[in-house]
């Protein structure tokens, strides 16, 4: 078989240089013109002398009292944009909640389980294919109530897998920060699928006996991306109230949204979800920025609702036989896809370096007045971003997005590991990956980190979050007994 000619290598060696140079032109462009500017204008004042510099100060004519005002309008000026800039928001650190072993769901137990409770050959068939292209591995876990035969969905059961997932990340992280619980300021929590009364948030102010005039919220109905729903309130509040720590709680309960009917939209749920809970600690004091892990850059949230396909792509329904169950839509991936880009539309212009801003716009411009038959530009967001946190709701989700954001494998690994090791654990996955990150060692001072979430309504929401300090390799946490078997290999299709 005859080999390529060189020429060909050669000439996308030199498209390679090409691409760095006007990158580094464009990306550069006010430093090349300043630079010039700075050599000419000590140049001239080197060939004009002493003399003639000072019988130009002298012409000016410049009183004391220009000088004061000058000098006012210049302090004025400052102290009006620093006083007008927002305060910034600091990630103090985070805890991600570890189940016990004894909550391990292996596909062959799940399918057991699966086969005892529901009798009907088809919906078994079609979870067992499901699970075998899910991605899940063998140690992700559901809560004690789904492990009963049949399962005991109980608000007893549902509030038990509450306190445990929650009161443990709280507790990790409480250890991590010396934080004591009088001195939070705001608490936020967000579970979609589980609003009690009383709330998730006065469970936790009860439970830590904090402040009685702490400013609490309470989300839910709000899916998967509810995570970043959350820290963008956390963000506002911090805004307004100076001085001030905020507590994140992002999780989901799955005891009550176990399914055991036969609709396949419904029955798909049971074997992405599992167990899993976030404690966030944010801060706007500047003393924190020595001790914080990272800064929030920016918050983006877009909402693709303009059809009904958008509102029935994840939510709750009854069944003919009475039973309630989370139905996913087989639109979900199109929806998705649209909210991505409606994202990346709106955050593109806050991250990007500017010769991808330029390209991304004079190849909009071809499309509309040259030929609609060009193809899009997408920005090459790995200039802007070294680490990406996508949800991990499933193994398409993870695919959609590589492929669209044109990312490695490398750049992926965390969400698809997560994925495999603890489940779809719905809004706190970004945490749990982003834990990933840290435990190999990944994270250097500087590095920025997108989160990409997805959730229901639909809303793809993302966080820009840098790093402040370098995260040594963790020695605790979520991952901290299995991180060196990690990555592993996820064949296509795994039998149980």
């Amino acid at each position: 078989m005859p080999r390529a000619p060189f020429p060909e290598l050669s000439s996308s060696v030199r498209l390679k240089y090409v691409k760095l140079g006007y990158q580094c032109l464009v990306n550069n462009f006010v430093a090349f013109l300043l630079i010039p500017v700075m050599i000419a204008v000590p140049l001239v004042l080197v060939r004009r002398g002493p003399d003639e510099i000072m019988a130009l100060w002298h012409s000016l004519q410049l009183d004391l009292t220009q000088v004061l005002f000058s000098v006012f309008l210049l302090v004025f000026v400052a102290a009006v944009y620093f006083v007008s800039r927002p305060r910034p928001v600091y990630l103090v650190d985070y805890a991600c909640f570890k189940p016990p072993t004894t909550c391990r769901v292996p596909s062959a137990t799940f399918m057991e389980h699966a086969w005892l409770i529901n009798w009907d050959e088809k919906s078994v068939q079609f979870q067992t294919r499901i699970l075998e292209r899910s991605g899940l591995g063998e140690e992700t876990c559901l809560p004690p109530a789904s492990h009963y035969i049949p399962p005991n969905p109980t608000m007893e059961a549902a509030r038990a897998e509450a306190q445990l997932v929650i009161f443990s990340a709280i507790d990790d992280l409480f250890k991590k920060t010396g934080l004591r619980p009088k001195n939070i300021d705001i608490l936020v929590v967000n579970c979609s699928l589980f609003s009690p009364t009383p709330s998730l948030s006065s469970m936790i102010i009860n439970k830590y006996e904090l402040r009685s005039n702490i400013r609490s919220f309470n989300l839910s109905g709000m899916g998967c991306s509810a995570g970043l729903i959350s820290i963008d309130l956390a963000r506002d509040l911090l805004q307004v109230h100076p001085r001030s720590n905020a507590l994140v709680i992002s999780t989901e309960i799955i005891t009550p949204n176990s399914y055991t009917g036969n609709q396949r939209s419904m029955l798909l749920p049971n074997c992405l979800f599992r167990m899993g809970a976030a404690a966030i600690l944010l801060s706007n004091r500047r003393r924190d920025a020595r001790r914080a892990k990272y800064r929030l850059l920016h918050v983006v949230r877009t909402h693709k609702g303009a059809d009904d396909r958008a509102y029935r792509c994840v939510y709750q329904e009854e069944d003919a036989e009475g039973h309630t169950g989370i139905s996913l839509s087989k639109n979900l991936m199109a929806i998705a896809g649209e909210a991505l880009k409606s994202n990346i539309t709106t955050i593109g212009p806050l991250v990007l370096p500017m010769s991808e801003q330029l390209l991304f716009f004079l190849t909009l411009v071809g499309r509309k007045l040259i030929n609609h038959k060009w193809k899009p530009y997408v920005p090459d967001f790995k200039l802007a971003f070294e680490h990406f946190c996508i949800h991990a709701g499933g193994r398409a989700v993870i695919d959609e997005l590589q492929n669209n954001l044109q990312l490695t494998a490398e750049h992926v690994e965390a969400s698809r590991m997560t994925l495999h090791r603890f489940g779809n654990t719905s809004s706190s996955s970004l945490w749990y990956e982003l834990s990933y990150i840290e435990s190999k060692g990944r994270m250097r001072r500087g590095h920025r980190v997108w989160q990409i979430g997805f959730g229901s309504g639909f809303k793809c929401n993302s966080a820009v979050w840098k790093c402040l300090r370098t995260v040594e390799t963790l020695v605790d946490g979520p991952w901290a007994d299995c991180i060196n078997r990690y990555p592993v290999d996820i064949p296509d299709v795994v039998k149980p």
